[in-house]
């Protein structure tokens, strides 16, 4: 069946376990996690393509997808629900030849290739489902368009020391990419690609396909397909990115990205009019500071209740500290309990967990590692209770 034809159409890779979040990541996929206080870490692809005009996004989903795809719904929330595009959930599914996971990025894409054929685009914008960036897509399709380009790879300069750690972009001039070395021990560049691509359509489709067919690779677009494309002499040119990204792989990397919207000018923007970021969680009641509580220099979502004292902190949606109760330089996930004498300090309490009354979590000592929490299973369950 065709669609109404797009100039360009997103495909958001949302699989991911993230498994190096370690209990955050427990009961959810990464891109589900909570940032913020009111967003979940997804919010921030789907504002970029709702911002950027782009209508119509295919969610590529795997590890844990419950809450993902109850949190997505319709994609109302980001104004991505019309009646000619839209939000589509794309598991994994059987066909007559059987059913089997995702096997990596590029072979995500190539089972929803009947996704790409429904709306013909002439372009498809690749994204991941777990970085922090606010990014006018808009912008990377002109300059696209401009080079004449079938592959581009948005890229951003990284300090010498940590681009090990990433796909180094080696570039000519005019930003045409000449090498792409994946995570290399000795980089000669310090552009780090991030994971972001736009593809002509007709040189992504024929790219999947053969790569489906190799038995030897681990179809990946980082390890296989953009190497494969470049060795073939394609044009695949990078477009340079200046703003703020955050790729939060890790625990700390979390915890001092979150912690930093409490600075008084913070790197990352949340309150911007021009370019808003959206998110699905603005159907719960006002916060509520209560008689005895008490907050200083906090982040604090809807629907909280605060009747302790919360001091350096992000007190997310949902989430209800007790009378009594303390809580400094942490992050409380929505639905998080804190009874009564607990104590909380330099720790991250997960979703609809409880800390005990009288009990003490985390620790003072800024050398520590931070504590995390589990969340609890039924991560769907509002918060009920009084403030006592």
């Amino acid at each position: 069946m065709l669609r109404k034809k797009k100039e360009c159409i997103a495909m958001l890779l949302a699989g991911g376990q993230g498994s190096r979040l370690k209990a955050l990541t427990k009961n959810v996929a990464k891109p589900a996690v909570s940032f913020g206080g009111k967003y979940r870490i997804i919010d921030f692809p789907l504002s970029n393509c709702s911002n950027s005009h782009i209508d119509t996004v295919g969610v590529l989903t795997q590890y844990k997808p419950l809450i993902l795809n109850a949190y997505i719904g319709t994609g109302r929330a980001w104004d991505l629900d019309s009646s000619d595009g839209g939000v589509f959930i794309l598991p994994p599914y059987a066909t007559e030849s059987g059913a089997e996971w995702y096997r990596g990025t590029a072979d995500a894409i190539y089972q929803n290739i009947s996704f790409m054929d429904m709306y013909d685009s002439e372009y498809v914008l690749i994204l991941s489902g777990d970085q922090l960036y606010r990014m006018d897509y808009r912008k990377m399709l002109r300059n696209h368009k401009e080079k004449g380009a079938e592959v581009s790879v948005s890229v951003m300069r990284v300090d010498w020391e940590d681009a090990s750690r990433f796909g180094i972009i080696t570039a000519d001039g005019d930003g045409r990419i000449r090498k792409f070395t994946e995570k290399p021990k000795e980089p000669d560049s310090n552009l780090a690609s991030m994971g972001i691509y736009i593809f002509n359509k007709d040189l992504l489709k024929k790219a999947l396909i053969e790569d489906s067919e190799d038995p030897e690779s681990e179809h990946d677009f980082g390890k296989n397909i953009i190497p494969k494309l470049l060795d073939e002499g394609n044009r695949l040119y990078c477009y340079e990115f200046s703003g703020v990204w955050k790729d939060i792989g890790t625990i700390d990397s979390y915890y001092e990205t979150d912690m930093a919207l409490l600075e008084d000018e913070p790197l990352f923007d949340l309150y911007s009019e021009n370019f808003p970021m959206m998110s699905n969680s603005n159907i719960h009641p006002p916060q509520i500071i209560g008689p005895t509580g008490s907050v200083e220099r906090c982040i604090v979502g809807n629907g909280a209740r605060i009747f302790g004292t919360a001091i350096h902190s992000i007190i997310s949606v949902d989430s209800y500290i007790s009378k009594g109760a303390y809580v400094k330089d942490s992050i409380i996930l929505p639905g998080a309990r804190i009874l009564k004498g607990a104590r909380v300090v330099r720790a991250i309490i997960g979703e609809n967990a409880v800390v005990t009354a009288d009990s003490e979590f985390g620790c003072e000592d800024p050398d520590s590692e931070i504590a995390v929490m589990p969340g609890n299973d039924n991560v769907l369950v509002s918060i009920v209770g009084g403030g006592d």
